[in-house]
């Protein structure tokens, strides 16, 4: 079955960022239909244990994960990091204002041959209780295309470049807010003598609708003010040349893939990032989003 290979064009100047993908163009071939000519649809071991995960490895409660060691030690991890980055601080039940609600949510993440690579418990927001105009104003906030990453992982193939991949640890919560919002103690976390009290966000925390929007503004800035040019055509494209040497990157929420043609530039990238955010080094991409 011939396939025509993709084509793949990078325009730098100062206007803008472009990579472009064309759609492979696949000519059919007249087959009669028999079991050996339409056989099923293979999926990857990850997909099929990701599946088997919901109902074997993930707890579907806060009472169920906390007769668990492992989601213990997890939830004491999430609340060290909020804590950490200064995202609440405990104050008096404040009269009059609606105060959220928060739930744990539990999610057993794998390696792509589908072992165990760590369990994540993470704290959300009962978002939908917020009210628009009181709660909340702006939430959009731009997603990379499955077209722009494989576009982006085709150039680096072609030119022969390296691609890295980071994590950013809890990434909304690097989020600022412009809003008043107050939730409640988490579970299994409410302070001995403070039960009365509640919690003030001073960043954002997953859940809460504007949380995105935070994160991506956050994230905009920080790619700005270190010399990154935004795609006008693909938010969450940014290119950044030094010389006669580039470094491109695309950002899908807090999942980063970064390449270029430089290895020190690059390098310098991945230890400012790390040192501005809590991160986790992937190192070479070898799974993202499915691809």
């Amino acid at each position: 079955m011939p396939i025509n290979q993709p084509t793949t064009s990078l325009e730098n100047n100062n206007q803008d960022i472009v990579i472009s993908l064309e759609s492979p163009k696949i000519v059919p071939q007249q087959e009669e239909s028999s079991p050996e000519s339409n056989p099923r649809q293979v999926r990857s071991l990850v997909d099929i244990y990701e599946t088997c995960n919901l109902a074997i490895l993930e707890p579907g409660s806060f009472e169920e994960a906390a007769n668990q060691e492992v989601w213990v030690k997890a939830m004491e991890e999430e609340i060290k990091m909020i804590e950490k980055n200064n995202t609440w601080e405990l104050v008096d039940f404040p009269h009059g204002k609606d105060i959220i609600g928060v739930k744990w949510v539990y999610k057993t993440k794998l390696n792509p041959d589908g072992t165990i690579q760590k369990h994540k418990a993470r704290l959300v927001a009962k978002g939908y209780s917020q009210q628009p105009g009181v709660d909340y104003n702006e939430t959009f906030a731009p997603v990379a295309r499955l077209d722009t990453i494989r576009a982006l992982i085709a150039l680096a193939a072609h030119k022969g470049w390296n691609i890295h991949q980071l994590d950013v640890k809890s990434a909304f919560l690097n989020g600022i807010l412009e809003e008043e919002i107050y939730v409640e103690q988490p579970p299994g976390f409410v302070r001995k003598g403070h039960e009365g009290k509640v919690l003030r966000l001073t960043k954002a925390l997953y859940g809460l609708k504007q949380a995105p929007r935070a994160w991506y503004s956050k994230i905009d800035q920080y790619f700005t003010d270190h010399g990154f040019r935004r795609s006008k055509s693909e938010p969450t494209l940014y290119i950044k040349t030094q010389g006669q040497h580039t470094l491109l990157l695309s950002l899908y929420v807090d999942d980063l893939i970064y390449t270029g043609t430089n290895t020190n530039m690059m390098m310098e990238f991945k230890e400012d990032m790390m040192k501005t955010f809590e991160m986790t080094d992937l190192g070479l991409m070898s799974y993202f989003l499915g691809i």
